[in-house]
Order: C-alpha cells, then structure tokens, then sequence
C-alpha cells in the first residue's frame, strides 16, 4: 500500500505537515508492506531535502498512491478519484465556503476521513492540533499584554525555532499581579494550562478568583461551564450533559467574572446555541474589567462580541472600541479591549505540531487505517465513501445538493 503526502495548496500557506521525515521511516518499519512517498513543496517547515535524506521518495505525480495525507482542505482541482483522503475538510458544520470540496469528493467517488471526527471507542477524539493552538494563543495573549501595557516585547511566536524557545522567551518577563481566567476544558484549554503552570502563575478557585480583587501574584482561574451559564428561570442546579443538549435554556452568567478579569483566554467550544458570555452592552458598563482578550475558539461575532474577525500570523492584534463597537489599530488607545484573534495558532510552531499531530497518527489511527478498523475509527470518521454520504453525516445531503 502507498500512502502519499500531498502538498499543502491552501491560501495563506500551511507550513505544518501529517508526518515528519523521521516519522515517514518509522511508519514503514512499523507496518510492513507501507510506503511513504511526499510530494515535493517549498513551504512546508520540513524541507525535500531532509525527505529525501531519509531515503523517502519525493513525486510530484500521487495518482499511484492509495491513501493520500494533508493537513488542511485540499485544492478541489487536486482531488484525484477513487482515492482515500485524510485532512480537515471543514465541512461538517456545512460552511458554505468548502460545499464545492464536498460536492467534489462525492462526484469522485472520494473516501473522504476527516481528521476532526476521528474518535476512539468511547467517543473522544484522538487527533488535532488543539494542545498547539493552546500553547501558541496564550503565548500571544501575554504578548499582547506585554506591548498593551509597555511592560514586555515578547518575540512573536512564529520567529521561534521551536517551543523550546518559545518558553525561554517567557521565562524572560515578569508579570504583574494580574487576574487571568481561562474558559475551557480540552485539548485547547489543556495546552493553555502548560504555559500557565510552565510561568508558574498561581491557580485558584473560582471562589477565590471572585474574593481577591487585587492578589498578591499573578493568579488564574479555570471556568467550566457550570461557571460561566445558568439555567433560564432560576433553577440553581446544573447538569452539564442537559446544557450540552438544551443550550438554548441557558443563559450567560460570566458578568462576575468579567469584573475581576485582566485578561481573557478563551478556550471553550461555542454552540451557537448558547449563550454568549457577555454582551456589547455589557462591555460597556464600568466596572467590566477584561482589558486583553486571547480569543482561541476564533468565533467570529459569537461568544465574545469584539471578535469582529479573525487576525493573521503577521498582524494578529487589533484593538475593540467599548463604545462604538468598532475595530481600531492595535493599542492606539488604552481605554480600548485588545484582541488576539488568530484563527490558524498551530502554524506558529509548524515542527512541534507536526511532530505531535504525526505521533498521534502512527499510534491512534494508522493501525485502524491499515489494519482492520476492528474499534471502527475511521468508519466513524468517514465522511464520505463510494460517492454517497455515509449514514452519520447523511444530514449533509441538502448542503451538499446545493440547498
């Protein structure tokens, strides 16, 4: 069986990669009968040459290949037909933008697996970049403070060799006693913590957080939903699983929190559903303390108003005007909210999530790939095969049918 690394083809480039040189030679040791190929690419941050000294073939032509590998959606004009696909399609929450990918796969008779659904037997899911872009938008929510406040100039992401370098660029300031609160508990959430607990800011209680107007260090507080909702009406008690099934009888309870909050890093899944976590009016009032907010999830105008879009790798800041509602220049004026919105964080550090993206791969996906899928993960996560969609995702019907 041959499996080829596709060339990423997105718009702004993607330097991150499935699998690294070291990771291609691993897998075709590990499972006897596979071959690697890659298809040449000068972006990506793992360069031919190193491929190649590694004895991994380098073709431009993948039509041999049965299984082919990307990170991000694949150029509609690349698909080849008859062919099993793993990338993130971005399509199973029907964006209008990636119809035409989907159309595509179904037309070529595409086994289109979508990395975001792959799930273990209990449900949970086994791959993506989340622990990355929690790391690197808490790095850029410091960064941001930093130059909001004259306080520090971290070096940006980005221009770091590696995480390693990343973290010593943090060990290099000193905070003030700020107030962080962290919303979340994932992939993305779990990756802000390392860097919390990596600067060794003190974590309290949401009780505490709420108690100390003024702490004594830098502290912050992990908020869960039961935290941050209430259900509508009064009732006192909170269910977790009946929230995530009835969003729509909750509503936001965050305000507390937002009056003793320095800086906001938000790290929670949104359902549009939902609740927001607060409101623009209620960004105007006085005592709404919030003056730098690392918004991970990237919703746009969804849980936190003054995500008005989502920023870019080279200019990722921007400032929220509370009265007008309106976008500025990134810290023109103090009175302003300022925004980190980058909405493609793991591109920062393309080695280290690589690495980590392709070490989950080989040990919690390929047996299943190249064996006999016995626990079903990727016929769960199959979005499409024979040019039909399979009975999990058949609601994509009428968004793949153009209505």
């Amino acid at each position: 069986m041959k499996i080829g690394i596709v060339r990423e083809g997105k718009t702004p480039p993607d330097k991150r990669v499935p699998l690294t040189p070291e990771q291609c030679v691993e897998v075709q040791e590990r499972f006897p009968g596979i071959s690697v190929l890659v298809q040449p690419s000068p972006i990506r941050s793992f360069k031919d040459e190193e491929y190649a000294a590694l004895g991994i073939t380098l073709q431009e032509d993948l039509s041999d290949c049965d299984i082919l590998l990307g990170v991000k959606e694949v150029r509609i004009e690349d698909f080849i037909e008859g062919k099993i696909y793993l990338f993130f399609s971005h399509t199973i929450k029907k964006q209008a933008y990636n119809r035409k990918l989907l159309q595509t796969v179904l037309e070529k008779k595409i086994q289109l697996v979508d990395y975001e659904v792959l799930t273990n037997k209990e449900g949970f899911r086994v791959i993506g970049f989340g622990r990355f872009a929690g790391l690197v938008g808490a790095y850029n929510g410091f960064r941001a403070f930093g130059l909001k406040n004259e306080l520090f100039d971290l070096k940006p992401a980005h221009e770091c060799d590696d995480l390693e370098e990343m973290l010593q660029h943090l060990d290099a300031i000193n905070l003030p006693p700020l107030k962080i609160a962290l919303t979340g508990d994932g992939r993305v959430a779990h990756g802000v913590i390392e860097i919390l607990n990596h600067m060794n800011i003190m974590r309290v209680s949401p009780e505490a957080y709420l108690k100390v107007d003024e702490p004594e260090q830098a502290v912050y507080v992990q908020l869960l939903p039961n935290n941050y909702v209430r259900k509508t009406g009064g009732d006192s008690t909170f269910d977790l699983m009946h929230f995530f099934n009835n969003p729509a009888q909750y509503e936001n309870a965050f305000l507390p929190f937002a009056e003793a909050t320095d800086m906001l890093i938000a790290a929670a899944y949104w359902d549009p559903k939902a609740p927001v976590l607060f409101t623009s009016e209620e960004m105007k009032a006085n005592d709404f303390r919030i003056s730098v907010i690392s918004d991970i999830t990237c919703d746009i105008e969804g849980s936190i108003p003054s995500t008005k879009k989502a920023s870019t790798i080279d200019d990722p800041f921007y400032d929220y005007n509370f009265e007008t509602g309106e976008m500025e220049e990134a810290f023109s004026n103090p009175n302003n909210l300022s925004v980190q919105a980058v909405d493609n964080l793991p591109c920062e550090l393309p080695k280290d999530a690589s690495l980590d993206f392709g070490r989950n791969l080989i040990e919690k996906v390929f047996p299943s790939l190249f064996g006999e899928d016995e626990d079903g993960v990727v016929e769960r996560a199959s979005i499409t095969k024979d040019g039909q969609l399979t009975e999990k995702f058949a609601y994509l019907q009428d968004f793949a049918d153009g209505e």
